[in-house]
């Protein structure tokens, strides 16, 4: 049996955190690997996917002094108890994720002589929106990581080419594996909408556009309020409907009470991440205003539900969103491109519903959960026949 332990910083209630408890359910119930999840503690508001984790049936390793943020004692920690943990526990596959625990759990595995250590880019360490510094010491961290990367997947062919642009490491050494998900539950169409509608606040005859995200910086929230304060006037009946919690929240309502929208917003609050599936078929049009992101997985999951979307186009959002064929995409921080965006789906959504349903046809079977833990499963196997241990 082939042993297999996955490290994330956290595991909160977000995109990077269910792709890891896919794959760890997954790989688990193929019965042919022994698998174990080594995380952090999920503090914060975000919610936490710890106990899903403990009951999938594979192991489950806490530590204590894991964190995200930047903490050089605590992180120093953090890497000599992760090189006992896999000394210990000699695994012939580590496979990270997230930016900390990619860094810390590639050079603890290195140290520990795992054979194989296999990384996930969610979203790039390194961006345009961090301090100078910060971007030179992530990125710099990536690429002495990637030397001793058997492989990096990517969850988009963007994380990929971002990658190789600035040199992490040669295109070779990357595989785009889409994050998957329970497909399933966003192609139900039996849900009663207008009664789950009602159940959260919403009349019959308003306008909702939603957003799934948590309530923190780089979200976009308060881009989306600001147009939809421009287009308020043409739409009196438009509602937000923000999903997710976090931080940020006192800050987005005042904003929305600055722009006179204070009432038109409803904030759900923490949303366990198979509940999504009821607020998105709840909107009349999801909106992804985030500013780094790999590959929202809230874009599928709309077109899945047959959803119209909009997004800035960042990251991998253009792998999913075809202009005048699946949704709009729009220039980041653009808050009038945004405003004309809403306006045209909105004011036509019959054509906007076109939209959605050929973007339902793209996704149905590149996000599904199992073609994921599938791929990932083919790609071990192969990295197993490369170092002669299978």
């Amino acid at each position: 049996m082939t042993k297999v332990v996955h490290i994330i910083t956290r595991m909160i209630l977000g995109g990077a955190q269910e792709n890891t408890l896919l794959t760890v359910e997954g790989l688990h119930a193929l019965g042919d690997y022994e698998v174990t999840l080594v995380t952090g503690p999920a503090i914060g508001p975000e919610g936490e996917l710890v106990s899903e984790a403990r009951d999938c049936g594979a192991g489950l390793v806490i530590v204590d002094e894991m964190r995200r943020e930047i903490h050089p004692w605590r992180d120093l920690q953090t890497l000599r108890t992760l090189t006992r943990l896999l000394r210990e526990m000699r695994p012939d596959i580590v496979h990270t994720h997230s930016s900390k625990a990619g860094i810390l759990g590639r050079i603890a595995a290195k140290r520990a002589g795992v054979p194989i250590i296999t990384h996930t880019i969610h979203g790039q360490a390194f961006h345009p929106n961090l301090p100078r510094w910060q971007y030179k010491l992530f990125l710099a961290a990536e690429k002495y990581c990637a030397r001793f990367s058997t492989r990096i997947i990517s969850v988009c062919d963007a994380m990929t080419d971002q990658a190789v642009e600035v040199g992490v490491a040669p295109r070779e050494k990357f595989v785009t594996i889409y994050s998957g998900m329970e497909v399933e539950r966003f192609l139900d169409d039996g849900i009663d909408r207008d009664c789950f509608r009602a159940r959260i606040g919403l009349r019959p005859d308003q306008l909702v556009v939603g957003k799934v995200a948590r309530l923190a910086e780089l979200k976009g929230h308060e881009d989306l309020i600001r147009a939809t304060a421009k287009i308020i006037d043409r739409f009196p009946n438009l509602a937000l409907l923000f999903v997710g919690d976090g931080a940020l929240r006192d800050q987005i309502e005042e904003t929305a009470r600055s722009l006179g929208l204070d009432g038109r917003i409803i904030f759900t609050g923490m949303v366990g991440w198979r509940e999504v599936p009821d607020y998105i078929k709840a909107m009349d049009v999801l909106v992804h205003a985030s500013l780094r992101e790999g590959l929202s997985r809230a874009l599928p999951q709309a077109l899945l539900a047959c959803v119209p979307v909009i997004s800035f186009d960042v990251d991998g959002a253009r792998e999913v969103i075809i202009p005048g064929q699946t949704g709009w995409l729009v220039e980041p921080r653009s808050v009038d491109g945004l405003a004309d965006a809403l306006a045209d789906a909105l004011g036509d959504l019959g054509r906007a519903m076109e939209f959605a349903w050929e973007g339902r046809r793209l996704c149905r079977r590149r996000f599904a959960a199992d073609v994921m833990v599938k791929r990932i499963d083919q790609l071990y196997r192969q990295l197993m026949r490369g170092a002669g241990r299978e």
